[in-house]
């Protein structure tokens, strides 16, 4: 599913982000990446939702080469196989629950009953049917981030990318977002990525892969 290939990266300003990563991630799984800040692993996340390009290297995602990608067939790839979990939740203030969550059926150019119709079903599916109407600012931090879910599941991406997806929450609502996380990895058989500092989360995924000083760090450099 996931094929991380000698990735390394380095901006002017900050050289050496990333030195050599190489990740396998089979499909239907549910990873975590963890590490501390400035480590590389939001870099990382960033470079395989080909929002960013490494200095060198490749990702390849169901097969498919990034390296080979121009910024609109990078765009499309987004779109169709790749969904987004980000800490601020990124919702657009002025929509409803659903609104936000029809967005990337938008982009693929689906008819408005046909997006709505989706919409709601996946609302329903992670426990909002009751507030599709509710704008933004109308729900809780816990809520906003169960919307953000169900606008990167609506497209039926193959991979979730989730940065951060407990950091803005208190740790019981955090608990409860990790669970229903596991839960549409489980039913829906989504391989997810996860980045986080907060290894109780972690420890709820199938794998915990530790990054420091921008490299992969080998089971026995892991901190328990």
């Amino acid at each position: 599913m996931l094929d991380v290939v000698d990735i390394s990266k380095s901006y002017k300003e900050s050289p050496n982000v990333l030195l050599g990563v190489n990740l396998f991630v089979s499909e239907g799984m549910f990873v975590s990446i963890v590490g501390r800040s400035g480590s590389g692993k939001s870099t990382l996340l960033r470079i395989i939702g080909a929002l960013d390009r490494p200095s060198s290297g490749n990702v390849l995602i169901n097969g498919c080469s990034l390296a080979s990608l121009n910024p609109a067939e990078a765009a499309f790839l987004r779109n169709e196989l790749i969904g987004f979990v980000f800490q601020s939740f990124h919702l657009l203030p002025r929509m409803t629950a659903w609104e936000n969550v029809a967005l990337p059926l938008f982009h693929r150019g689906v008819g408005r009953s046909a997006r709505k119709a989706r919409a709601l079903a996946m609302l329903d599916r992670v426990g909002l049917a009751d507030r599709v109407c509710h704008r933004p600012e109308q729900l809780s931090g816990g809520q906003r981030q169960r919307v953000a879910i169900a606008r990167a599941l609506v497209g039926e991406p193959r991979l979730v990318l989730a940065d951060e997806p407990t950091g803005n929450l208190d740790s019981g609502t955090g608990a409860q977002v990790m669970n229903l996380l596991r839960a549409l990895n489980k039913d829906l058989g989504v391989t997810i990525l996860m980045v986080t500092h907060d290894r109780a989360m972690a420890r709820l995924c199938d794998k915990i892969i530790e990054i420091s000083d921008g490299r992969i760090l080998s089971p026995d450099e892991m901190a328990g």
